[in-house]
Order: structure tokens, then sequence, then C-alpha cells
């Protein structure tokens, strides 16, 4: 029994070693695969525009007003040195002699003054054929100027009268002008319009040399004149200082700064009878008898007028107000051969004088 127990497992022990059926324990499973980590890019993508930097805020129409008329500014501004350079480069020796010969004469009578200076070479291309509508001779004697006066233009703009003021002021009177800052702010107008008419004084010394700028703001006038002045001329000035509320002032420190009896010739577009003041003011019309009232309760007298500058075919309801006649002609082609036509505004020729400060009682109550 014992020996068949050794034979067996014997047996058993062969059968394992020549691999038989019983298989072999399985093989430990491999190590799963492992992908790569991604590398993290250097420069991370940028992040979604946001819809604010895709679509900025719209502009509000006080910044829009700003834009149009800093863009305004830059084209006139472009458009006048282009200009002034053919201007300075038309100044030939000759006609800086001709304008000395002009300015050095004592003229006699505002007559003899007038007629020279209109006719002189100095004038800027342009000028004289404003004379039919503007009649200056007629206007300034309405007035009563004469050559040995002292005379203080308001507001000279482009320099059409003071061509003709200081010629005729030169040898026996004085002329005085106003004017914004040239030295201002390079991206107002004011300051703009200051510097063109410095160029206009600077480019002939023998012309405009004595002539004295005083340099006002516009929105609080002070002119620190005082009782020296026998003329003040506003040509075309009263509607822009309705417009900017500041009439009362213009007109209290021209008061002050005129002398005794002093004269004051205002030259306007004439509205409509009986029209809203305020309202016609912004197309650059004004009613004549309201203008009158104003003027007088400031402390002047009407002492005369004239239809000299009268215009009846001025229908006086453009679309751009008075600025569609000329010289402006604001709407361009439009309607220009109607305009040209019409010729220049229908403007009221008044002269005033002052009236006498009351005498200060002995409380110094005026």
């Amino acid at each position: 029994m014992r020996a068949r127990l050794v034979a067996a497992v014997a047996f058993s022990s062969f059968l394992f070693a020549c691999g038989g059926s019983e298989p072999p324990p399985p093989a430990s499973a491999p190590p799963p695969v492992v992908s790569a980590a991604p590398v993290a890019s250097a420069t991370p993508p940028p992040p979604a525009a946001s819809a604010a930097a895709v679509a900025p805020p719209e502009p509000t129409p006080d910044e829009r007003k700003t834009v149009e008329e800093r863009k305004k500014l830059s084209d006139e501004r472009a458009k006048w040195q282009e200009d002034n350079k053919a201007e300075i480069a038309r100044w030939t020796p000759e006609v800086h002699a001709a304008a000395k010969a002009l300015a050095d004469k004592a003229y006699p009578s505002l007559t003899a003054a007038i007629n020279a200076a209109a006719a002189g070479k100095d004038r800027k291309p342009g000028n004289a054929d404003r004379d039919k509508y503007r009649h200056p001779l007629k206007t300034l004697a309405v007035f009563g100027l004469t050559p040995s006066m002292t005379v203080l233009e308001v507001g000279p703009g482009d320099g059409w009268y003071t061509e003709l003021l200081a010629p005729t002021l030169a040898a026996k009177g004085k002329l005085i002008v106003t004017t914004p800052d040239p030295n201002g702010p390079e991206d107002q107008f004011s300051t703009f319009n200051g510097q063109k008419l410095k160029a206009l004084l600077d480019k002939s010394p023998e012309l405009f040399g004595k002539v004295q700028a005083v340099v006002v703001d516009d929105k609080a006038p002070k002119l620190g004149l005082n009782g020296t002045v026998d003329a003040v001329l506003l040509m075309r000035e009263v509607h822009g200082m309705v417009n900017y509320g500041t009439l009362d002032a213009w007109l209290g420190e021209i008061h002050s700064a005129l002398k005794s009896g002093g004269i004051l010739g205002i030259e306007d577009h004439r509205a409509k009878p009986d029209v809203d003041p305020l309202e016609s003011s912004k197309r650059g019309y004004l009613p004549e008898k309201w203008v009158v009232e104003r003027i007088e309760a400031a402390g002047f007298k009407l002492a005369g007028k004239s239809e000299v500058n009268a215009n009846p075919k001025d229908t006086k309801d453009y679309s751009a107000g008075v600025w569609a006649l000329p010289p402006s002609l604001q709407l361009g082609d439009q309607d220009r051969a109607k305009y040209l036509a019409i010729g220049e505004s229908d403007r009221m020729t008044l002269k005033f004088v002052k009236v006498a400060d009351k005498p200060a009682d002995a409380s110094g109550k005026k």
C-alpha cells in the first residue's frame, strides 16, 4: 500500500515537469499606458474680447459737437494758413511803399481819406467788391467820423473796415481794435480769430503799425479806456452780443470808454418789425426799434439814422439765416445764384451819442 502511494506521487511530479494540462500561474498585468501630459503654452491665449471693447459706448451729443468743432477749426486753420501765405507773398516792396504813402498822408477830410484808402493797393483781393454793398464812405459819414478822431472798432473780424480806418486815422487820429487773445488755447476759435487779426496787423507795419490792439474776453469784456475815445463802431456786432448775452456788459464798457458826447455807430442786419429779438438774433437779424430802445436805455441817445445800407430784396427767411447771403454764402452751391442776386443783407445804420453821466448827489449816488 505504501509502495503504491509513493509511485502515485512520483508520477504526479513527472506530469508537472513535462507541462501537462494544468496551466501555469498568470503573469502579472503590465502597467497601464499613461499618455503624456500637455505642455502649457508659454503665452496664454488672450481672453475673449468683452462687449465693451468690441462696441465702445456711443459719444454724447456734447462729445460729438466738440469733435465736429475741432475738425472745423482744424480745417479752417489749414485753409487760412495757405491763404495767408499767398497774402504775404502779394505784399511786394511796391505794395509796402504804396501802403506807407497812404498812411503817411494827413487827409483834410473823411471823404479824401476813405476814397484814397478804398483805392489802395494794400486791400485784400475781393474786399473792394463789397464796397457797393457796404458803402463805407457814406456809412462813416452818417456816424460823423473825421481823420483826427480816436476811434475804437469792436470786433474787427477779418479787417474789412480796419483796412480803411487805419490809413484814414494814422496821421492825425488813432485806431484802437479789440481782439481775442492770440496766445489762448489752440483748440478755441477765439484764439484762432486773435491770431488772424494779429497776422493782419503784422503784415504791414507801414499801414497798421500805429493801431492799438486791446485784448478782450468777449464773454466778460473789459476795455480800460475810460473817457479816451471819440467814437466806437459796432459793425454787424450787436446780434452776436445778444446771442452771447453780453450786450449790456459791452454797452457799459463802451459808455465808459467814450468821451462826453462821444459817438456810437451801429450797423447791423435788420429783422422784420415786432419779431422776437432773442430768436431773430440767432439768424443774425435784430428789430431796429428794439435795438434803439436797448441802446438808449444804456445811456445813449439816437442822433441820426440812414437807409444807406437798406436792401429791400432781403426776405430774411433763409434756413441758414443771414449767413446764406454774401459774403458768407454758407449754403454753398444751394441756390447760390439766388443769394448772389439778393446781395448783402438789409441793414440798419444808426448813430448814437453818449448821454452825460448824472452828477453825484451829496450821498455819492448818481
